[in-house]
């Protein structure tokens, strides 16, 4: 009985309310894909536990789609990805920084929680500042682990998989292989399809 009330209660007022809370507070653009089929599902889920602390409260305001509020997204709009990979944005601790450069987030990637992403890093010389923004790329169907970071002008080929704890201070543009340590250094190729 429970469990058929529970049903009745995603289908009846759960999924309306998160639809409506989604149209009112996030652009419709990002309110499609696997995530937000017809029935109730993550995508919803994700607008209900999200939208107070980010929009009301304003942990990641600015960010236009769901974002888990335990995780910092900077310049979103320097951020690129496929809309079914909004999952992305639902990690614990996670922190994408694109500021003066672009993160690119290929189809199907998956990232772990507390990975960072950084497009910039501070100036050695005066820690106030900035050093030069690099773009970051990450291709399709890679796997981050959780706690990795990768650092500015980094590129990683499809089918990179990085190694819990990585720091990524280079590319492996070539792809298919596993990554791993700090500095991360390839670990063994993946074998390709």
């Amino acid at each position: 009985m429970a469990s058929a009330l529970n049903k009745m209660a995603k289908k009846y007022i759960k999924r309306p309310v998160a639809m409506a809370l989604g149209y009112i507070f996030y652009d419709p653009k990002y309110l499609k894909g696997k995530y937000f089929g017809k029935s109730p599902d993550k995508g919803w889920s994700w607008v209900m536990r999200n939208w107070f602390i980010q929009k009301v409260i304003g942990v990641n305001r600015q960010v236009p789609f769901p974002v888990d509020f335990r995780m910092k997204v900077g310049n979103w709009k320097n951020i690129e990805f496929d809309q079914d990979n909004i999952n992305i944005f639902q990690k614990v601790g996670n922190y994408y920084q694109a500021t003066g450069a672009k993160i690119r987030i290929g189809k199907d990637t998956w990232i772990a929680n507390g990975v960072a992403i950084i497009t910039a890093n501070h100036d050695l010389e005066d820690l106030d500042t900035h050093a030069e923004a690099k773009d970051v790329t990450i291709g399709e169907e890679c796997w981050i682990g959780s706690n990795a970071v990768i650092l500015p002008g980094v590129t990683l080929g499809n089918h990179t998989v990085v190694g819990a704890g990585a720091v990524v201070t280079k590319s492996f543009e070539e792809g298919w292989c596993v990554i791993g340590g700090v500095p991360a250094k390839k670990i063994k190729d993946i074998e390709k399809e």
